[in-house]
C-alpha cells in the first residue's frame, strides 16, 4: 500500500521522481500528443466523469475516472484542457492524485489512514531547534498555532522535543487523530491529505489546513522554516529549487481539490 500511496511523490507515473532530471529524460523521449479535441465534464449517476471528446476517461487501472462532485472533476478537466500540442503528466498533479485515490486508496483506506498517524507519532511541528534564536522563534511562530489548534480543536496534545531525538507521542493523541481521520475516509479526500502529510513531514499541518485553520500559503511556509532558514544562511541551488516548485504544485493541487470536496 506505502507503493501505492507513493506513486504522486516518488512519481510511478512520471520519467524520474527528480524534476531536473525528468527535465533531461524529457528532452530525450518526447511527450505524447494531445489526441483529443473538447474536453467535457458529464454526470454519471451520482458522479461526474471527465470525457475527451465524448469518450470517459480511465485511469492507469482501467478505472473510470469519475469524481463526487462538478466541482472537482472540473478541475482534472481543466488540466487536459490545458494541455496543448503535447500530454505532460508534470502539468496534471490533480490527474495523478485522482488516479491515485480511485487506483490505490480505495483498495484500503485503512492502511492510507494508518500511514497518516505514522507521520503524526512524529511530526514535524514536535522537533525544535535549541539555536540559534532567529530560528527557535520563527518555529515557535508558524508552528505553535497548530499545536494549540489541535489541543484545543481536537484534544489532542502533543509533546515537544529539541533536536532529532525521537520524543513519544502520547497513545490518546495519536488515538483521537486517528478517530477525526476515520470520519474522513473516503479515498480522494485521504489521498489529498497523505500527499500533504508526505510532502510537510506533518500530519498536523495537513488536518489543520483541511479543517481551514491555515491556507495554502501559510502552511506551505509552515512546513518550510527550516529549509528556508538554511536557504537564507547559506543560498540555494537550481535543483533544490525545481524540486521545491514540484512540491509545492502537488501541494496545491491536493489542497485544491479538497476546498472542491467540501
Amino acid at each position: 500500500m506505502r507503493d501505492i500511496l507513493n506513486d504522486l511523490e516518488a512519481g510511478k507515473f512520471l520519467s524520474d521522481p527528480d524534476p531536473v532530471r525528468r527535465a533531461q529524460i524529457q528532452m530525450r523521449t518526447p511527450l505524447p500528443k494531445r489526441f483529443y479535441k473538447a474536453v467535457s465534464v458529464e454526470a454519471d449517476g451520482d458522479a461526474f466523469s471527465v470525457r475527451l471528446d465524448g469518450k470517459p476517461v480511465r485511469t492507469p487501472g482501467k478505472a473510470l475516472l469519475a469524481l463526487p462532485n462538478e466541482a472537482a472533476a472540473l478541475i482534472v478537466a481543466g488540466e487536459f484542457e490545458a494541455q496543448e500540442k503535447v500530454i505532460d503528466p508534470v502539468s496534471m498533479p490533480t490527474l495523478r492524485l485522482v488516479n491515485t485515490a480511485i487506483d490505490g486508496v480505495a483498495a484500503d483506506p485503512q492502511a492510507v489512514l494508518e500511514d497518516i498517524l505514522r507521520f503524526a507519532s512524529s511530526d514535524l511541528l514536535c522537533y525544535r531547534a535549541d539555536a540559534p534564536q532567529g530560528l527557535v522563534e520563527r518555529q515557535n511562530e508558524h508552528w505553535d498555532p497548530v499545536l494549540d489548534w489541535a489541543r484545543s480543536d481536537l484534544g489532542a496534545r502533543f509533546n515537544l522535543a529539541e533536536g532529532v531525538i525521537h520524543v513519544e507521542q502520547p497513545r490518546e493523541s495519536i488515538a483521537v487523530l486517528g478517530a477525526h481521520l476515520a470520519r474522513r475516509a473516503d479515498p480522494l479526500r485521504l489521498a489529498a491529505l497523505h500527499v500533504m502529510t508526505s510532502i510537510t513531514g506533518s500530519a498536523l499541518l495537513a488536518l489543520s489546513v483541511e479543517a481551514g485553520r491555515l491556507g495554502a500559503e501559510a502552511a506551505w511556509t509552515a512546513a518550510h522554516v527550516d529549509e528556508d532558514w538554511q536557504a537564507e544562511q547559506w543560498g540555494q541551488d537550481a535543483e533544490a529549487m525545481a524540486r521545491r516548485a514540484q512540491r509545492k504544485r502537488d501541494m496545491l493541487a491536493a489542497i485544491g481539490l479538497l476546498s472542491a470536496l467540501e
